[in-house]
This record gives structure tokens, sequence and C-alpha cells, in this order.
């Protein structure tokens, strides 16, 4: 007989038996995970297995630079393009400038580094109609022309990454474009939300393009792009995405920044940053932006991309409460360094040289140095020291586009073996103690060769007023990094070897034409077929095209391209269809001589018919071979059981040829099942490729 004590006691039992079970199946699962995460590699030892390396880069800068190549000669040049205040932009310049720092409203600077041309733009280019881009900040604007133009250098057809994992973190402080919020009375009105909000930089970046990973703008004042670097590579590390932008841009809409910190005092007069210079007296405003493509190295390398630095650690933090929110910290400087470099799992005597963040102020820059000093400065053990450099010396302080500036002119050193002067030294800041570590200031360019037994480092620093601080480490590519593409066509002759080049109007392509032009007679080693190659599989196809052919190889090109461009179209063939087809012919096609001037210019294409001759050896009693070529013992074409055989091979050695070259088809098309399916087997189609198929009778 049982109670209602007992059957409480009974309930009681069984639920404590129920938690009890669980309660251990929950300690073995505990167990199970901290034994895989014991056997399982740590973050960075996924990282060493797998580092993140940089495969694109884009930007805008001071002194006309529109590519990292043109950055690259401002610094190899030791050129100062600093310029005055802008008269594109709608600034009261007259009423702008008084040399009195306490003259109310006004700048005592008149002289600073500015894009050209920032205010321009083109929104057709990306389906953005006139009234919308009006409302759009200059800082949207060029990120997406600059990610655009990083992605393609990259090798990569930005429609390609539709729908993909890829990530999108991009530096942008809030600027004072346009009219505020609620403003009524201009064109823009019903775009100025998404026109200047700085989470959009990121998101219409990510909205062209349809990338459908993570997408953050970063606002950690001047070390925002340098922090957004960070957290891409902490995404791709984690899976998080399978391909990242990353950078920043600052364009300065107004000249707020300059009213304001000529209120502090905090300008140099003269508009220039004198980095660890005796002369420093204050920093000098600028504005830029740069992109990077950054993704894993076994990516890389299965999608051929090339290689053009290593990312190989990085650290984020903050000074905390130290000696005021907008004073740098030393101590916090020191952190940041120890743990990229640990990140990097190198020793301070392994990184060459270090991008300071190098403002030119009285208070930051010897609290930088000491930073250095105590840290990369201690381990030299009586090497090489230390070189240190700032580009705030060339174009000054792009903000939030300075640390990507940095990342890009460190990987162009690394790529060029030098490492370019600092300017505006006349003798190192004596308020910094350079005896106490093997830190040493860049006043002069140095060779920085590649070597064998050494891998080359270099530290690039940037930290922002709101007291957040990055240091990256970056190291040349590893020298087996850049395979040679296995589906790259050898080169053909002049005659046989197109340039393909499209663009949204005749205009545009006609100025693209004159870009190529320009680009291909400054850089002789460049391969005509390595130049077809990044155009057919680099390049997005738009509705306006041209394909340029040469009768005498380079300059036969170069002279159609110099047509292209001043709108004389003789040896430019126009091209209308949006896709390629495939088209496999039936008997009525073929002509003597057909495949031999492929067969002795391409190897692709022999090769394939070397495989076709093998194929149909078992089923005929000739060669393939000579009767394309036209042998004295070999049968003509005008034999039924001859001719087919042989158009077939010359059509799946054409589509080989094309494939080689980067050109896939939407359709195929044959007169019968069997040239359909020879088509699709020739074409490297599955089902799943979407190519569509149709077959035509007589």
């Amino acid at each position: 007989m049982t109670t209602p004590d007992n059957e409480k006691l009974v309930a009681y039992l069984k639920r404590l038996t129920v938690d009890l079970h669980q309660s251990r199946q929950r300690v073995r699962e505990l167990e199970a995970g901290a034994a895989a995460h014991a056997d399982s590699p740590s973050d960075s030892d996924l990282h060493a297995d797998d580092p993140i390396v940089i495969v694109g880069m884009g930007c805008r800068f001071p002194g006309g630079v529109d590519s990292p190549e043109a950055l690259w000669q401002v610094v190899a040049e030791q050129r100062d393009v600093i310029s005055g205040l802008p008269t594109d932009r709608g600034w009261d310049l007259d009423g702008l400038y008084h040399p009195d720092p306490d003259h109310p409203g006004t700048s005592y600077v008149r002289d600073g580094g500015f894009v050209t041309g920032a205010p321009e733009f083109d929104p057709e280019f990306f389906g953005i109609s006139p009234r919308e881009a009006l409302a759009m900040d200059p800082q949207q604007r060029l990120l997406l022309e600059v990610s655009w133009e990083a992605l393609e250098r990259a090798g990569i057809t930005p429609g390609s990454l539709h729908g993909s994992s890829t990530g999108v973190f991009l530096g942008a402080i809030a600027q004072e474009y346009g009219p505020r919020l609620g403003e009524s009375g201009t064109s823009a009105t019903g775009f100025a939300l998404t026109g200047t909000t700085s989470s959009v930089a990121s998101g219409r970046v990510a909205y062209t393009l349809g990338l459908q990973g993570p997408a953050l703008t970063v606002d950690t004042a001047c070390s925002s792009s340098l922090v957004a670097l960070h957290l891409a590579v902490r995404a791709l590390r984690s899976g998080e995405c399978s391909l990242a932008l990353a950078g920043g841009v600052t364009v300065m809409s107004t000249p707020g920044i300059f009213v304001e910190f000529s209120q502090q005092r905090g300008l140099a007069a003269d508009g220039r940053c004198k980095s660890f210079s005796a002369d420093a007296d204050g920093t000098a405003w600028a504005e830029g932006v740069g992109v990077l493509v950054v993704e894993r190295l076994s990516d890389a390398r299965r999608h051929g991309h090339q290689v053009l630095a290593v990312v190989a650690g990085s650290a984020v933090n903050q000074d905390g409460a130290s000696n005021g929110l907008t004073a740098p910290s030393g101590p916090a400087q020191e952190r940041v360094i120890r743990a990229a470099v640990e990140d990097a799992g190198v020793s301070f005597a392994g990184v060459d040289a270090v991008e300071a963040h190098g403002t030119g102020t009285v208070l930051g820059d010897p609290i930088e140095a000491q930073a250095l000093l105590a840290t990369y400065g201690s381990d030299r053990d009586g090497g090489e020291p230390l070189r240190l450099g700032s580009l705030k010396s060339n174009l000054g302080h792009a903000q939030a586009a300075a640390g990507v500036g940095g990342v890009i002119k460190m990987v162009m050193a690394l790529r060029k073996g030098e490492l370019p002067a600092t300017l505006n030294v006349t003798k190192p800041s004596e308020l910094i103690d350079w005896e106490t570590g093997g830190v040493e200031l860049l006043t002069e360019a140095r060779p920085w060769p590649a070597t064998d037994d050494k891998v080359r480092r270099a530290g690039v620093s940037s930290f922002g007023i709101s007291g957040t601080n990055a240091h990256v480490i970056l190291a040349e590519a590893p020298s087996d990094a850049d395979p040679a593409d296995e589906t790259a066509e050898a080169p053909l002759d002049g005659s046989s070897l197109p340039w393909a080049l499209s663009a949204r109007s005749a205009d545009a392509l006609a100025e693209a034409a004159g870009q190529l032009a320009e680009y291909v007679r400054a850089r002789p080693e460049l391969s005509p077929a390595d130049v077809a190659h990044s155009l057919a599989t680099g390049r997005s196809a738009f509705e306006t095209r041209a394909v340029v052919s040469g009768s005498d190889g380079r300059e036969g090109l170069l002279a159609g391209l110099d047509a292209l461009a001043s709108g004389e179209a003789e040896g430019v063939n126009g091209v209308s269809s949006s896709r390629a087809v495939f088209v496999f012919p039936g008997q009525g096609s073929q002509w003597v001589g057909m495949a031999t001037e492929l067969l002795d210019s391409s190897p692709e294409f022999a090769r394939v018919i070397a495989e076709c001759e093998t194929a149909l050896t078992p089923f005929v009693d000739w060669s393939l071979t000579a009767v394309l070529r036209g042998d004295e013992d070999a049968p003509g074409l005008d034999r039924v059981d001859v001719v087919q055989p042989a158009s077939w091979a010359m059509m799946v050695g054409l589509a080989a040829l094309w494939r080689a070259n980067g050109v896939h088809p939407m359709a195929v098309v044959g007169h019968s099942q069997g040239e359909i399916a020879a088509a699709v087997v020739a074409g490297g189609l599955t089902l799943e490729d979407g190519a569509r198929v149709v077959a035509l009778r007589s």
C-alpha cells in the first residue's frame, strides 16, 4: 500500500535519477570536448599551417596616387605630395584660413594631402541612380571603386563572388557630408540615411557585389583600417568567411577637422608630418582609401592567386585608464606589439622594419619610439637595427586609411626589395633616447633584398585617438606561393592572340584601352599571353566589348589598343554576346589546312588533338594528324568517314583552347546528340554547371 508521502518520495527519486543521469552525460560531453580540444590544433597552430595572405590591393592617396605602384613611386622617389586646400568641394578658402590659432572658426593651416577627383563618381557603373549617388558620402563611392579594383587586381572577377561567404571589413570615420537627416529642400532627400551612415560603407560594398560574409564598418579613429584587417584575419582563420576585403577610407567633405585641431594647436603649420624629427611640430591631415584582398594561403594556391605578402600576425588592444583619453600610452603600445609578435610566432629580431604611426607630434612620437625601443630594439643581439619609417612624411595622416596605406607601402617594399626613406627629418628627435635600443630612423633608402636564409618581415603600427591600438606583422610571400597556373595556355603567335576588353559604354571602353596601352608600355617585361589570360579570366564582362588582335605580336596589339582608344576601330573586332557559346558544327564546316596553324602554335590544342587521335586509332586506319596536315598518303576530307571525325576533333581542340584561356560556355550547340555529347565533354561540363545544350537537326 502506497501513501501520498511515498508517492512523493518515489517521484523525487525518479527525478533525482534523471538529473543524475543528465549530469553524468554532460560531464562525459565536457570531458570529450576537452580531450578533442587538447588534440586539435589551436588557432595559432591552424594559422601556422595555413597563414592568411594578401592577394590583391587597391588604393587612392594624395599626389594622384591611384594604384599601389603609384604609391610606391611616391615613396621610392621621396616625393612630398602635400598640396593646398582643395578647390572642388565648395569650401570657403578665403574665410577658412587665418594665421592666428585663436581666431574662431578658422584654420592656421592651408595645406594637406588630398585625393584627386574625390567628388567624382560614375554611379551607372554600379547601378546607382544619380540622385542616390548625390546623397552618398564620397567615402562610400571610393570604397566601391577601390574594392572593385582590388578584386580585379587579384585576378578575381567581382561578379563571381555573388552569393559567396566573402567578408567586408572596412574602417571609416563619420564625416559631415550633405545636409543633416530630416532637412528638406535637397534633391538627395530620401537617400541621406543610407548615404551617410557609417555602417552602410561596408554594407553597400557587400550589397553591390552580393557578398554574404560578415560586413563590418570599424571606427576606432586613426587605427580603424588596421583593426579592420585584424578582424578580417580572425574571421578567415575561424572559417567565418572564405575571402575578405579589408581596409579603410577617409575623405574630408568639410574642413571641420582642420578648424578643430587648429584650436588645439595640434597641426604642423606647413601641413607636413615630420615623423620622429627634431623639427616635429604637429600632424598634417590627409585622406585616402586602401583595400586589401585577403584569404587563406591554401585557397590562394588552389585558385591560382598571386600572393603579395603574408599577414604573419596581428593584435589589437586599448590604452584603458591611461594618462588621458586622447593621449597615447607607451605601455599599451608595448603590449600590442608583443602580442602581434607572439601571434606571428617570431622574435623581435625576426622583424626588420616598422612602418610607424609617426604622426609628427611632440607628444606622440617619443612615446611610440620608446615602445619600439623597449620591444624590437631590445633583442637585436648586435645585429642589424630595426629600420623605422612613416608614410605620413610623404602624404600626411590619412586617418582611417593611414594603417592600410602603411600596409600597402610595406608590401610594395617587400616586393621591390627596398626600405624607402622618411622625409622631413633634419635630425632624429632629441626627445628620444635612441641609444637605449637597436632602432634606426630611415633617413635614407636602404636595400632590403630577399635571401635564402632569412624571411623578411615588417611591422605596421596604427594608434587611434580613441585609445585603440593595432599592430600587424607582414612577411614576404613564400617562395612556393605562386605555382604556375596549369590551366593557362602557353603563348600563341601574334596573329592568334586576342586581348579582350569590355566596359559599360563606348567612351569607357576607349578609356580602358588607353589605360591598358599605357600600363603595358610601362612594363616591357609583361608577356602578351599573360595579359590575354588576365583579361579573359580576371575581368568582368560588360555590355560594350572589343577584342584587339595583333599581326606582329606585342606592337600589333598595342597599335590595336591605340586605335580603339582614339576611336579608330581598324584591327578591332566587336563582340556582342554576353556569354560564350560553344558551337559544334556538322559536316560542311571543314576546310583544307584547318588546325595546322594551331597545331604549331598552341601546345594545349596539339595535346588535345593527340588525345583525340589516340581515341580514334582503334576505329580508323588513318592518322588524324596526317589528315589535318594534308600529308600525301593521308585520305582527303571528301570522305565522310574522315571529315566527321576530323571536324569533331577540331572542335574538341578549340573548346579546350578556349577553356585554357578562361572562357567557359553558357551553352553548347550541335547538329546531333553525338556532337552534343562531345561538346559537353570538351567544354568540361557537368549537368550541375547549368550550361544549356541545344541540338540542331536539318
